[in-house]
């Protein structure tokens, strides 16, 4: 029996647009991680070793959310200082976060703080914010007690688990990729 070659050309151009070959591969997820702050209320605030350990999260959580598969877009600490008008502004106000997210072309800006209430643990603040919308997605608290780096770096595994979790639950039409 002889297939008719209209027939044969609609089946070839079916299989051809299904196939996963020519397919788009769906693209990741790009997200600023701005410079954590500091929020330090003890009786010795800001002391050196403070702010060093604030200055070592947003590097570690870049490298969770990269291993996780996202993809990481570096925004000029300059631009974050203008953008800031002043401690926990960025923190405090998502369409400013989002504005800067938006020159930046990413879905997503996380803005975060170190608070440290006690000599004995701190808080990972994390605010995740789409820019398209200039909204808040989720907010996010790791406690950390003791300063050792290993503790520091399982807080921020904990705060890189939540974000993956709220990202993988939003629909890709909630997202619209650049």
């Amino acid at each position: 029996m002889k297939i008719p070659v209209k027939l044969r050309s609609y089946t070839m151009m079916i299989a051809l647009l299904a196939s996963p070959v020519l397919a788009e591969p769906p693209q990741k997820i790009r997200i600023a991680v701005l410079e954590f702050e500091l929020k330090d209320t003890t009786l010795a605030p800001a002391i050196p070793a403070e702010i060093a350990r604030t200055a070592s999260i947003k590097p570690l959580l870049e490298q969770e959310l990269k291993r996780l598969g996202y993809e990481i877009i570096a925004v000029a600490r300059s631009d974050q200082q203008k953008a800031n008008a002043g401690v926990g502004y960025l923190f405090d106000h998502p369409d400013i976060a989002a504005r800067l997210g938006r020159a930046y072309h990413t879905d997503y800006v996380i803005v975060g703080r170190l608070h440290k209430p006690s000599f004995l643990f701190f808080y990972l603040m994390a605010h995740l914010i789409e820019t398209d919308k200039a909204e808040w997605v989720g907010n996010y608290v790791a406690e950390v007690k003791g300063g050792e780096k290993q503790l520091i770096l399982k807080g921020v595994e904990s705060l890189a688990a939540r974000l993956d979790q709220t990202l993988n639950r939003r629909q890709p039409q909630d997202r619209q990729h650049r």
